[in-house]
């Protein structure tokens, strides 16, 4: 089989086939013996299973292992397009096994039946025993090469992802995207950008994958509603069109991933999305209940930097999250998630529930932080309530620059009167724009709404932090509203100020040369800076012993 081809586990063979042994496992039928199973795979003792060679016309650009001695990703050029294309290559089987492993699949799908220890066990090591039974059922004894192969594409197809499987298991890909029956997949990659891949669906299989995609997400899709928005298990986010009434080419899905461990303020200090003054002002304003807002295009790193900045929050403090798809992850204990949800049928308590009616019962639970997912309807009116009676709140929204988010704030179908405006302390432009050839994301400006001008009416805002494109720094403007009030408030000095930025900034820059990224770690030393600052500031120089 060549990479990406139909796979049996992605249709349905004929009932014939299901009766007996076909082809070549009919003549191939060896005398029965109960050989010992496999032991676990190890590249380095049994060596890979792929064979990978680039075709012709491809020059190699990049190659790495997805899962060592199993999927491989090479990334090439396309000598006649100059185009980079993302090739897979996973086990080769041989005709033999490719019967074999459709029979497998077949019988393992109407037989499986887990027993009360499976339940509880790896589901990979049940799945490759229930595999030997049926292997010494059929009388059959297997090289172990072979067995590995076979427990690849069953674990691939039962407990994975099908084809996109090694997509998904790649940590370089942000984006999956299938365009239509038969057209090749798009991924975008955080070396290449955006790249064709060498995988394409025919329409029954896509279609097939499409219902598994969304019964897995907890959602129905059909001709009757073929558009679903959900959350895969990982918690990457799908958008599926069903069929080919919305969109003429077939069946279309995206796929946007998200690491399962969110990003911390100290990684995006050292992708260079902000500099450490930037994150301690945010790390000083968030102390002090100033409410946020992160504005920017898609994939611009909205929602990650809001995620990343919500670990300043104090650890005791109540907080309310409320999203269309879980996106936030957090490392604090009073913290309410909460997610939509869609009509799921007729009858009595079965309506969808909104954000609008989430936040509303969010104000209910005495938060002191409500995050939430997105702006786009009338919670915004809400939201900007619960910031006026005291709220601090962090949200995201779809704008190129602070002027189109107060336009979109003030009009259909937002609605935020302008009075209601100046409850929101800071904005900051998120976007993601070019650095050489690679595509890089910034934090463009920092804006803090200053008021509203008693004459002309207009919001007064003040520009703090700037990026500045061609040395790629930030520049700080030597004004700021958010820390004026904060003297205020504190009754704190010049000089008292700039030694609390100042200590926030050695915490964060020892974290970062001491390589501590995890955000479980980051968050607890943030939260032990907030109630133990002398332990924290005695162990500069070794910071990981505090979360040892």
């Amino acid at each position: 089989m060549t990479p990406g081809s139909d796979l049996p586990a992605d249709r349905n063979p004929p009932a014939a086939k299901r009766s007996g042994l076909p082809g070549f496992l009919g003549r191939l039928l060896l005398s029965w013996k109960d050989g010992a199973a496999a032991g676990e795979y190890d590249p380095a003792m049994h060596g890979p299973l792929v064979e990978a060679k680039v075709p012709p016309g491809y020059e190699e650009l990049d190659r790495y292992w997805i899962a060592e001695g199993l999927s491989l990703a090479i990334i090439t050029r396309n000598v006649q397009t100059n185009q980079p294309e993302y090739l897979l290559f996973e086990p080769v089987l041989s005709d033999f096994e490719y019967e074999l492993l459709e029979r497998l699949f077949e019988d393992l799908r109407d037989t499986l039946i887990l027993e009360d220890h499976d339940l509880t066990s790896d589901r990979r090591k049940v799945l490759a025993r229930k595999m030997q039974e049926l292997l010494v059922e059929y009388g059959l004894t297997l090289t172990d090469a072979s067995i590995f192969r076979l427990r690849y594409f069953l674990g691939r197809n039962f407990l994975g992802w099908s084809r996109i499987d090694a997509l998904i298991n790649d940590p370089l890909i942000e984006d999956i995207s299938c365009d239509g029956t038969n057209v090749p997949l798009f991924l975008y990659h955080r070396e290449h950008q955006n790249i064709k891949t060498n995988i394409l669906f025919d329409e029954e299989a896509l279609n097939s994958f499409a219902i598994t995609l969304a019964q897995r997400s907890g959602k129905h899709v059909s001709i009757g509603s073929p558009l679903v928005d959900a959350t895969l298990p990982d918690g990457s986010r799908l958008q599926l069109t069903f069929g080919n009434e919305v969109t003429t080419r077939g069946t279309s899905f995206t796929i946007r991933k998200f690491r399962e461990e969110p990003f911390t303020p100290v990684e995006l200090m050292e992708t260079n999305t902000f500099d450490v003054d930037q994150l301690v002002y945010f790390w000083i304003a968030i102390e002090n209940n100033k409410s946020l807002l992160f504005i920017g295009g898609t994939a611009s790193g909205k929602t990650t930097s809001l995620n990343a900045v919500a670990l300043f929050i104090p650890p005791l403090s109540k907080i309310v999250s409320i999203e269309d798809t879980r996106e936030i992850t957090l490392y604090h204990e009073n913290w309410v998630a909460t997610v939509t949800r869609e009509t799921v049928s007729e009858g009595p308590g079965t309506n969808s529930i909104g954000m609008f009616d989430l936040l509303k019962a969010a104000m209910r639970q005495r938060p002191e932080y409500i995050l939430v997912g997105e702006v786009r309807g009338s919670e915004a009116q809400t939201l900007f309530q619960a910031m006026s009676t005291g709220h601090t709140t962090f949200s995201t929204m779809h704008a190129g620059g602070v002027d189109a988010a107060i336009h979109r704030l003030e009009n259909e179908p937002l609605n935020v009167p302008r009075s209601m405006l100046q409850a929101l302390d800071i904005i900051s432009v998120q976007s993601l724009t070019h650095r050489g050839r690679d595509h890089v994301r910034r934090c463009r400006e920092i804006v803090e709404l200053a008021g509203i001008d008693s004459l002309t009416g207009n919001i007064q805002v003040n520009t703090v932090y700037e990026y500045n494109p061609v040395p790629d720094t930030f520049t700080f403007s030597g004004r700021s509203r958010i820390f004026t009030e904060i003297m205020a408030y504190r009754g704190w000095s010049r000089v008292q100020l700039e030694e609390e930025l100042r200590i926030r900034q050695s915490v964060l820059l020892a974290m970062r040369e001491q390589g501590i990224r995890d955000y479980r770690a980051v968050a607890r030393i943030i939260q032990a800076f907030t109630t133990e600052r002398d332990r924290v500031l005695a162990s500069l120089d070794d910071l990981g012993r505090l979360i040892r």
